[in-house]
């Protein structure tokens, strides 16, 4: 039996663009909704496998709706698409089990493979959101490093050597040599010499607020 699917989206020609694509690959699109209110109505209604939301929409958000399904229990796997590339959506989409998270300028290209995944209960989100994500992420080794240790590691960004170093945080250059080594530790880098300054030019960003 086809896939039954419920979209929502504000913008009609989306919604249109929507619809069209996924009968056209044979999908059953029972319903289609304009905004988010309209869309919890008819997925409470008809329970279809899958509802594809848009994120953005008057009422409810597809956020507001996934959760509102949430809390009804319903079996319905939520996909959201939206322009937005942002990690406290992705976070908040994460935590209501949202099956999926496609982006809108790729969901042509990736909304196919998506429902495939979410239809074998695999969480799929847009490899763009998450991309953007991690390099937004700070490492978690990172976060192990003390306020000192983070101090010699953006002097070594800035390809200062373990003598100006030590003069920067008055400290001497042998306490230097120690806090390189802790910081190889924890950050389990080879014992190579550029091992470091490879680490900590490619994590530069993340050091800037420390003096």
């Amino acid at each position: 039996m086809s896939t039954s699917i419920v979209i929502a989206d504000d913008h009609p020609l989306i919604l249109k663009g929507l619809k069209d694509f996924l009968i056209e690959k044979e999908f059953n699109v029972i319903a289609s909704a304009k905004n988010g209110k309209e869309a919890f109505t008819l997925i409470s209604a008809h329970q279809p496998d899958i509802a594809i939301l848009d994120i953005q929409m008057p009422m409810l958000t597809g956020l507001q709706v996934a959760e509102k399904c949430k809390e009804a229990n319903l079996d319905t796997k939520i996909i959201i698409i939206t322009f937005e590339k942002s990690e406290e959506i992705y976070n908040k989409a994460k935590s209501l089990g949202i099956y999926g998270y496609i982006l809108k300028e790729f969901a042509i290209a990736e909304l196919e493979y998506c429902i495939s995944c979410v239809l074998r209960k695999y969480h799929y989100f847009s490899p763009e959101l998450i991309e953007y994500i991690e390099i937004k992420k700070i490492p978690e080794a990172l976060k192990t490093l003390t306020d000192t240790e983070i101090k010699v590691l953006k002097r070594i960004a800035n390809n200062k050597t373990a003598k100006e170093i030590a003069r920067d945080l008055s400290i001497s250059d042998r306490t230097v040599e120690k806090h390189k080594s802790n910081i190889r530790t924890k950050l389990k880098l080879e014992s190579k010499a550029n091992s470091i300054i490879l680490y900590a030019k490619e994590y530069e960003d993340f050091l800037h607020k420390y003096k």
